[in-house]
């Protein structure tokens, strides 16, 4: 294969999207797996979309999904500037070239112009194309507006006959009609270019050998064709990769959940899961395997692999693959990532943390096993930090209202008293012990005890939490308990 050259080219309007995310990991993953370049340009030409926090919010996204860029901000490259921004006399120069060669021109249409032929072309229902008036101004007539200060924009020619075809890698040929299309704006009224000219320049100038980026883009890439052909680039391969859709189908929104890669983050995310999923929509490795590492996605991706079909959003699955994550990568791994949760929950303070991170680490392995969330690590932990200020209603009912509950647990914190060992193991044995020798169920002892300790029902085996909390604590609980119960 050719040497590779790819990019991520997103606009600076808004956090980085799943969609985005997704795209920029395919076109890293190809990068890698053909040992070619991955670059991040920045597309910021749209001065009144832009927000002013949006590319460190991009560039912070992607660092930390861990996808790194070979060329771009940051790191520069010897095709740079990689904002667009900072590249318009290159847009100008190309745009002029254009115009000498009479394959694009200056039009002075207003705007009230242009409404009023989107007006008459509604009327005839029929989709609004420029009409081209301007495309027949002399060379005289053009220097005599632009002397006289007339506003204008620069069109490309779009030939009115004949089809443009897209050799897409995942869609296969695709015919465009040229009479749909309509000679468009190429530099607007401000100077600055448009999405379809700049991209084209940035390319080339940037030697992309491919443009792999999201579907919704396939409907601008007959004009991008002609804008090569126009001004005598070789075209790049293309490759459009499938929408994700919600799961009713409809376009991906915030009412279905999360939509951008930081709040995905906020609420317990872990990147390798988000990586995993993101990797699973639109891309098939072959097999029934669903959790793969980086590594082997980058051993075994290749474009024919993936799905022209849209690709279904859904959260239950990603929960789940977060789920698996966190009870199978490495548990100091896991306790750093879920420390701000602790902090932001109030559970232990920022000072706190490294005196205590040996007690917040046991607390992780125990509670990890049953959470899908990093967030839900930190609510599974709560008592292990707080005292209990209620106890679960239904546990109440179902556990502490039994005739002999008092008996059971004071024997409970007897047989703990007398624990020389309180590993989990130890106070295992002890349980164990008093329930042979009680002859009863352990769940007779064991539930109301859990109740006692957390104030739940459901969470790590009784064993942990006691081993955890400690003796001194363990004691105090149970008599708070028997208190209460003795107050029902």
């Amino acid at each position: 294969m050719e040497k590779v050259r790819v990019r991520f080219a997103p606009s600076p309007t808004g956090y980085l999207h799943i969609g985005g995310a997704r795209t920029a990991l395919f076109n890293y993953f190809f990068a890698k797996r053909y040992g070619g370049k991955f670059i991040l340009r920045i597309e910021d030409t749209d001065r009144e979309r832009l927000k002013e926090d949006s590319v460190s919010q991009i560039i912070s996204s992607l660092k930390w999904l861990g996808i790194e860029w070979d060329e771009g901000p940051e790191i520069g490259g010897e095709f740079g500037p990689y904002f667009q921004s900072e590249r318009l006399e290159l847009y100008r120069k190309e745009a002029q070239r254009l115009v000498d060669e009479g394959k694009a021109y200056y039009c002075f249409c207003t705007e009230e112009e242009i409404a009023k032929e989107r007006e008459e072309q509604k009327a005839l229902k029929v989709p609004y194309r420029y009409s081209g008036r301007c495309s027949t101004l002399s060379k005289e007539e053009v220097e005599e507006n632009i002397k006289m200060g007339k506003p204008y924009v620069i069109r490309i020619r779009i030939p009115r006959e004949g089809n443009t075809v897209v050799e897409d890698l995942i869609r296969g040929t695709v015919n465009f009609d040229n009479s749909q299309l309509d000679d468009y704006i190429i530099i607007k009224s401000n100077n600055m270019p448009t999405y379809n000219f700049a991209c084209v320049v940035d390319d080339h100038f940037m030697k992309i050998s491919h443009v792999i980026r999201a579907e919704e883009h396939l409907s601008n890439t007959p004009k991008q064709v002609l804008m090569y052909e126009a001004l005598g680039y070789e075209i790049p391969k293309f490759a459009h990769i499938s929408m994700i859709l919600a799961p009713d189908r409809s376009k991906l929104s915030k009412r279905h959940g999360a939509t951008s890669v930081e709040e995905f983050k906020e609420q317990g995310y872990l990147k390798e899961a988000i990586v995993n999923y993101l990797t699973l929509l639109g891309w098939a490795p072959g097999g029934d395997e669903e959790i793969f590492s980086v590594e082997d996605t980058v051993k075994k991706f290749s474009l024919d692999n993936v799905s022209k079909t849209a690709a279904i959003y859904d959260v239950n699955k990603l929960s789940w693959i977060n789920g698996h994550y966190l009870r199978n990568l490495d548990l100091d791994y896991i306790t750093r990532e879920a420390v701000p949760f602790f902090i932001k929950k109030g559970l232990v303070s920022e000072d706190e943390v490294e005196n205590k991170y040996d007690y917040i680490k046991r607390v992780v392995s125990a509670v990890r096993e049953k959470v899908k969330l990093l967030s839900e690590v930190a609510d599974a932990s709560e008592y292990f930090f707080k005292d209990i200020d209620e106890y679960d209603p239904k546990g109440v009912e179902k556990r502490f209202k039994k005739d002999n509950v008092i008996e059971l647990l004071t024997k409970g914190k007897q047989a703990l008293e007398k624990a020389s060992d309180f590993s989990v193991e130890g106070v295992e044995k002890a349980y164990r012990d008093l329930i042979d020798e009680l002859g009863i169920k352990g769940g007779d002892i064991i539930h109301p005890t859990r109740l006692a300790l957390s104030g739940r029902t459901v969470g790590p085996g009784l064993f942990d939490i006691i081993s955890i909390l400690g003796k001194e604590e363990c004691l105090r609980r149970m008599d708070k308990a028997i208190a209460f119960i003795n107050n029902l």
